[in-house]
């Protein structure tokens, strides 16, 4: 092993800016934890950008990480990380007692440089700047010196030395990648705890994988968080290992849950919003993307196979760890949040820089975080206004997104019942933006443009919700006369006129007028654009919601149904959007009593009827209705973590099928408001899979036992 023995290009030491050091952890299955180790290096090292790459086998019992890159097994010659713990062992023994190490990183560096790292590491890779520290020299001592090692003794000896070590290493090389043995143990605290900036845990449906991944990421967080001298951030990548990747698991039951239990995806969810503090957070798109099939990792000879049976996964997860991504954030807004980096440090390009940062609040709009949302569009709009003016097309685009977020969402999202509990100060700062916008408008384009009308009957849904009902309808009905004087009855712009009035007519309870127009929107789109097309479905979408309301419950079952089965096509069976028109058709089964098809949609409604004859408790009523009061009023000051947990308490305490439905609907309604906003689907799921169980036994004993005749009948 001699001719491999380190030499570093002398341009790469140290670095200008420090690298990050990656543990891999699994808490079994080493071979798959190897196999994505390797083949993530083997891609970081052939990447200049990216290099040097150092990998460390820290699995002393079970030492193979060796193996992946072509070194000989039997190497009795080649150091490694027992030989080096050992060095710095002796060289700690030393410095006992001397002078001037009373600081704890000086006297862990003071170890260090009395130790030379480099006579450790060895050649990985002959064409690529990839090195190597294996476990340790494998001669017949070589179980006896890694069991003599006493990670506990070492950093109670030393507690900033494996750190500090961590941050040498960091120094020399871009990537630092640690393969950490698995279960539990000092020496996997170590790598988890003390060494990482970044943590690869992978997870298998194995019992006990997922909970033992959890809990080395919650001693890590809590560790870090505790401790005044570790407390750095610790990024967290989890990866879902099944028999052949996504195939493993055809019925998405591991990774979604069923009536047996929770999927890992919620799992992994509800882990990394305790670890960081988000109420928010979902890995739809990294789940999408980032899986390991088994079946490469298990039978993999020789050992070169497994570089190009790995190589689609490992890039895979490259796309979000070479650009320091988290896992909640899609592909695409990775790469916008990088480039918005750059174009940050440059300085130079306002008007690229306002275009990312509005694309990105688009997204984060589109997955309702909605502050977000609002302070990136709010710097584009300010640096679009700087750099083209406040009445170009870009400028006036970010102020219609901007206007309609603080009106509640887009199109799809400003009906319903969540619509009319916008706060109203958010709805004062959409009338001013969109005044704005219409004055913008006008200027640049004309007053009876289509840009212009379109921001006119926002405007005019603006004030209808602000309670202007005249000059709400006023408004409308100016907006739509124009576009049908201009282009006809069939034009898109005026069917966007007509649906616009349709919703503020219906939440003036004008329902037959609405629906009426709806229905004329639904058939002028249908026949323009398509049944499929996204417009026709949200127009198909509001009418059901609003035949509903006004218990036609067949007709807006089969529009439901038919709009559902469009959006799985399309979007998928667990877009937002995709849950949201399932969960107003869950709401129609359960005021038909179809308990059958409520389970069988898997999002059953809290809007579930019990036994009409059932008597609420008193005590619960008035506990409900004082905690929905505080519920609301969380939700109106935008504290989302704290509406959280109240939601949490009133779903997890309280007998529904004992309260009435008018309160019980309200209740379940504000939850599971609570729950869209932080886009937690799967919590949804849970809500109403509980709320299904509860009363569908209410339901059938009154079935079995009739309410007793009314007086008079």
């Amino acid at each position: 092993m001699d001719q491999h023995r380190m030499s570093l290009p002398a341009k790469h030491l140290p670095l200008n800016t420090p690298g990050t050091v990656t543990t891999f952890y699994a808490y079994e299955g080493g071979p798959a934890r190897n196999a994505l180790l390797a083949a993530m290096a083997l891609q970081l090292a052939a990447d200049p950008a990216q290099a040097p790459v150092l990998v460390i086998d820290w699995d002393l019992e079970s030492p193979s990480l060796h193996g992946w890159f072509g070194e000989p097994q039997d190497d009795e010659e080649a150091c490694g990380l027992v030989d080096y713990v050992d060095a710095l062992r002796e060289a700690l023994l030393r410095q006992r007692g001397r002078p001037g190490h009373e600081h704890l990183d000086a006297a862990a560096d003071a170890v260090l440089d009395a130790v030379d790292w480099r006579a450790y590491l060895s050649r990985a890779d002959g064409r690529h700047p990839l090195y190597l520290m294996s476990a340790g020299r494998f001669d017949a001592g070589y179980a006896e010196r890694a069991g003599r090692l006493d990670w506990d003794a070492l950093f109670d000896a030393c507690p900033a030395l494996l750190r500090r070590f961590a941050a040498r290493m960091a120094r020399h090389f871009r990537h630092v990648l640690v393969a950490c043995r698995s279960g539990r143990s000092a020496a996997v605290s170590a790598c988890t705890t003390l060494v990482p900036d970044r943590l690869v845990g992978l997870f298998t449906p194995a019992p006990g994988s997922l909970d033992g991944l959890a809990g080395v990421v919650e001693r890590a967080v809590d560790y870090r968080c505790t401790h005044e001298d570790e407390q750095r951030p610790l990024l967290v990548y989890p990866v879902a290992c099944s028999a052949d990747g996504m195939r493993g698991d055809p019925g998405q039951r591991w990774r979604r849950g069923d009536a047996a239990g929770e999927g890992y995806q919620a799992r992994v969810e509800a882990l990394l919003g305790r670890a960081y503090g988000l109420s928010q957070l979902r890995l739809e798109h990294w789940f999408d993307e980032v899986h390991l099939p088994l079946c490469v990792t298990v039978a993999i000879a020789p050992w070169d196979a497994g570089r190009r049976g790995l190589a689609h996964p490992a890039a895979c997860l490259l796309s979000w760890f070479t650009r320091g991504g988290f896992p909640w954030h899609s592909p695409e807004e990775v790469r916008l949040r990088e480039a918005i980096a750059r174009l940050r440090l440059q300085g130079d390009s306002a008007a690229q820089l306002a275009a990312h940062l509005a694309r990105l609040g688009s997204l984060c709009r589109e997955e309702e975080r909605a502050v977000e949302a609002e302070a990136l569009l709010r710097d584009s709009l300010a640096l679009h206004g700087a750099a083209l003016g406040p009445d170009h097309p870009d400028t006036r685009a970010t102020l219609a997104a901007l206007a309609a977020l603080h009106l509640g969402g887009d199109a799809e999202d400003d009906d319903g019942q969540h619509g009319e509990q916008m706060h109203k100060a958010r709805l004062d700062e959409a009338r001013r933006a969109f005044e704005a916008l219409v004055q913008s408008c006008a200027r640049s384009v004309g007053a009876e443009h289509a840009e212009t009308l379109a921001a006119r009957s926002s405007l005019a849904c603006t004030l209808g919700r602000l309670g202007e009902r005249e000059r709400a309808l006023a408004l409308h009905e100016q907006v739509v006369a124009t576009c049908e004087r201009l282009w006809g009855e069939a034009h898109p712009a005026t069917l966007d006129s007509l649906e616009d009035l349709a919703v503020t007519l219906g939440r003036q309870q004008e329902k037959e007028r609405a629906r009426v127009l709806l229905e004329r929107v639904l058939e002028g789109r249908r026949s323009l654009q398509g049944r499929e097309h996204q417009d026709s479905l949200r127009c198909a979408r509001r009418l059901a919601l609003l035949l509903a309301e006004m218990g036609e419950l067949g007709n807006a079952r089969r529009l439901l149904e038919a709009v559902l089965r469009a959006c799985e096509r399309q979007e998928g069976p667990y877009a937002l959007p995709t849950q949201r028109v399932r969960a107003a058709l869950a709401e129609v089964f359960a005021a038909q009593g179809d308990m059958a098809a409520l389970r069988g949609i898997g999002m059953g409604q809290a809007a579930a009827l019990a036994p009409p004859h059932a008597e609420p408790d008193v005590s619960v009523l008035d506990d409900l209705q004082g905690r929905c009061a505080q519920l609301q009023e969380l939700i109106d000051r935008d504290s989302q973590r704290e509406a959280r947990v109240l939601a949490d308490n009133i779903r997890d305490t309280l007998p529904w099928s004992s309260v009435a439905h008018s309160l019980r609907k309200r209740a379940a309604a504000m939850i599971e408001q609570v729950y869209l906003q932080d886009g937690d689907m799967d919590a949804v799921l849970a809500l109403n899979k509980d709320l299904v169980s509860s009363l569908e036994g209410a339901l059938s004993r009154s079935r079995r036992h009739p309410p007793p005749a009314l007086p008079g009948r």
